[in-house]
């Protein structure tokens, strides 16, 4: 799956695996961009399901509520309303053989030199500046509560056993949605990917691409490739320059 508008591009790729569960957004809606990455869980293909579910919403429910006069603490809030209804779909829809299924959700709604992020589960956004991650969405995980306890580090994490257990996600319990607000200038990435890419590719590989190469399709591709390398697992990518 490749998605692509004038300054961001997505790509999604299954991997090793049989199908992809992960699903990617890349939309221009009026003066904003707004991207995405969901890592659906749960058997049966339940996850596949649930990932588009929760794109899907989001796409729809951002495209007929955003307005050019909202704010940003405006937009904000509409990230997470629709991260909302996009939780309540999939716990409507999880019977039979999709109970229990649900999706990580990472989104970011870029307007002028503002991006305001949204966050469930262990998908990932960075901010990445003169080959520095300046930000960064912390993620709802069982590892990740180990490395605020100093317990290991995010080198560590890497290579915990347990680095898959989430603590959040759309359609399983209640979830916890953060929301980001950053300040871009020119020439910073957005990053946003799934498991697939940074629970396999340490943090200085990922700087490395992005600083070796230019445009958001050759960062994706090069990304993509370094991950295949390394896992079986789907792996999602979405690149966002922003330039003036």
């Amino acid at each position: 799956m490749v998605l692509e508008v004038d300054k961001a591009y997505g790509i999604s790729h299954r991997g090793g695996r049989s199908h992809n569960e992960d699903y990617i957004l890349v939309k221009k809606i009026k003066d904003a961009y707004l991207l995405a990455v969901a890592d659906g869980i749960g058997g049966h293909n339940a996850g596949e399901v649930a990932s588009k579910m929760a794109v899907d919403t989001l796409e729809e429910f951002v495209t007929e509520r955003y307005r050019e006069d909202l704010s940003i603490q405006e937009v904000a809030n509409l990230l997470e309303e629709a991260y909302k209804l996009a939780h309540r779909r999939i716990k409507e829809n999880a019977i039979g053989e999709r109970e229990g299924m649900g999706t990580t959700l990472v989104s970011a709604l870029v307007k002028g030199n503002i991006c305001v992020v949204a966050n469930c589960g262990d998908s990932r956004g960075y901010l990445i500046r003169r080959g520095r991650i300046v930000q960064r969405t912390k993620d709802h995980s069982f590892v990740q509560s180990l490395i605020d306890m100093d317990l290991i580090s995010e080198e560590e994490a890497i290579f915990h056993p347990m680095k898959h257990i989430l603590t959040s996600a759309l359609g399983l319990d209640e979830p916890q949605i953060d929301t980001y607000i950053w300040d871009l200038k020119e020439g910073d990435i957005i990053l946003l990917s799934s498991d697939g890419l940074h629970d396999y590719v340490e943090r200085e590989e990922i700087l490395k691409v992005v600083s070796n190469y230019e445009s958001p399709k050759e960062i994706a591709e090069k990304l993509l490739d370094t991950a295949l390398e390394k896992t079986e697992d789907n792996v999602s990518i979405v690149v966002y320059r922003e330039t003036s």
